[in-house]
This record gives structure tokens, C-alpha cells and sequence, in this order.
């Protein structure tokens, strides 16, 4: 018997809640408690790391909103639509870019060095996207194409992400899984480097980050079926392209630089 979870988690008079917001919250809450840990060894405070966080969240979403409806305004036929973040509309790309803009200005505020920073959290918002993935699950989007129930248990995935995966009889590829276990490796990976790679110099383990899921994103953007499209481009895995060759250059540049930057002060 399939069973179908209710995207709404919580109703409070006319408030809902859905568990695609408690889903982020959850991983911004997971990223918060992990940089920390990092930014106590580097020497910044805790105050700071959740100051940081506070806004990187708040922007980090208006970002995603923006960047969706930039490439849906054909959609949206009022400023009350634009704003009706929760009929779905969010776009990670967005978020990033929103989050790393709220990250510079603030470092510059506070006399951080951005690159040090960046460093401490982009393991955190990795275990952050792969936990925020959930909710598409839940809300049974950013699927992949139309595929059977053999091939999906072929896959060893889970019986109850294929129950999800029928939508309407119809069984669908579970791109959202591929991408948080795909963000998952990228969490542990970026960890292992962290820990055993001493010779990584401020900003190296930022550009691996976007390589890594530069890439992965670019390839499981090929599945989806629900992309936001520049004409017959895919929005995402353009980006996502030009985000893995920024990264390599920048990694290149970093370890080419004579001098590592081992403060956390400008």
C-alpha cells in the first residue's frame, strides 16, 4: 500500500507548516552546530558564527526566490505571487549566491577573512543542501524521468522513496536522492580534506566545494524534468558548468600563492 506524507507538517489556525521548512531549518541547524566546532578552532566566535548563519539563511533564501522567478516571470502575474514563497519556488544556485554576498559583506563588517570563513562553512551548507533535499521528496518534486519499479529496486533505493516516487501511478527516478547522497560524499570528503590536508591553503577547500557539486549537479540536472530552462539551455547545468571552471581556476590560483593565510583577522 503506497503512502503518501502530507507536505504540510503542522497547521496553526490559517498558519501552515511544511515539513520543506523544517527540512531547511533542520539543515541550517545541523551546519550551525558543525561550523562552529571549526570557526572555535580557528579562533572566531560563536556569536559570530550564528550572526553569519542568521542572515546567510534569510538571504540565502530571498536569493533562491529571486533567482527562480528570474527565469519564471512569465508565471508570476503580481508582486503577491512573487512573494508566495510557499506555493514552491526556490532555486539553490540562489541561495548561494545570496548566502556568499551576505558572507562578504559581513566578514568585512566584523574584519574576517572571507576566504577562512568560507572555508568553515561549506561543509555545513553541503550536510545543509543534502538534508534540504528531503522536502522534495516530501512534496514529490525535482524528479527525473519516468521509469519503472524494477529499475528503481534494481537501484537498491528504498521502498519507501519508490513509494514516494509514484506520483500519480507513475514511477519516477528520485533525482533528489542522488543529489543528497551525492552532497553527503561531498560533506565527508570536504571533512577528510579538512582534517588530514594540512598544506591546503584559505579558500582551496571553498573552490572543491563548488567543483564538487559543480559537477554533480551538472550531471543529475540532466535527469531532471523540471529545470529552469534559458531557451533550450538548463539554467542549472549552465551554472553549474561555469561554477566547477571558476572553482579550478581559483584552486589553481590559491595554491600557486606563496603565502597561506593562517588568520582569521584581515
Amino acid at each position: 500500500m503506497l503512502i503518501k506524507i502530507n507536505p504540510v507538517a503542522l497547521t496553526l489556525g490559517p498558519l501552515e507548516i511544511r515539513w520543506y521548512a523544517i527540512l531547511i531549518l533542520l539543515g541550517a541547524i545541523v551546519g550551525i552546530l558543525l561550523a562552529e566546532v571549526e570557526a572555535k578552532k580557528k579562533g572566531i566566535s560563536k556569536d559570530d558564527i550564528f550572526d553569519l548563519a542568521f542572515w546567510m539563511l534569510i538571504f540565502g533564501i530571498i536569493g533562491a526566490r529571486l533567482y527562480y522567478v528570474l527565469f519564471n516571470l512569465s508565471t508570476y502575474h503580481s508582486i503577491l505571487d512573487v512573494f508566495s514563497v510557499w506555493n514552491g519556488g526556490l532555486a539553490i544556485h540562489g541561495g548561494i549566491i545570496g548566502g556568499a554576498i551576505t558572507m562578504l559583506i559581513y566578514c568585512r563588517k566584523k574584519g574576517l577573512n572571507f576566504l577562512t570563513v568560507a572555508d568553515i562553512t561549506m561543509p555545513s551548507v553541503m550536510i545543509a543542501q543534502a538534508i534540504g533535499r528531503w522536502g522534495n521528496f516530501i512534496n514529490q518534486e525535482a524528479h527525473g524521468p519516468v521509469t519503472t519499479f524494477d529499475v528503481l529496486q534494481n537501484l537498491h533505493i528504498p521502498n519507501f522513496v519508490i513509494d514516494g516516487m509514484n506520483i500519480d501511478g507513475v514511477y519516477y527516478h528520485p533525482t533528489f536522492l542522488y543529489e543528497s547522497l551525492w552532497c553527503v560524499l561531498g560533506f565527508v570528503v570536504l571533512l577528510l580534506l579538512r582534517k588530514f590536508v594540512k598544506s591546503m591553503k584559505a579558500g582551496q577547500l571553498t573552490c572543491i566545494y563548488f567543483m564538487w557539486y559543480g559537477i554533480g549537479r551538472c550531471l543529475i540536472e540532466a535527469l531532471r524534468t523540471d529545470s529552469l530552462m534559458l531557451g533550450s539551455i538548463k539554467v542549472a547545468q549552465l551554472v553549474s558548468i561555469l561554477t566547477f571552471i571558476v572553482g579550478l581556476i581559483l584552486l589553481i590560483v590559491l595554491a600557486l600563492k606563496k603565502e597561506n593565510v593562517k588568520n582569521n583577522k584581515k
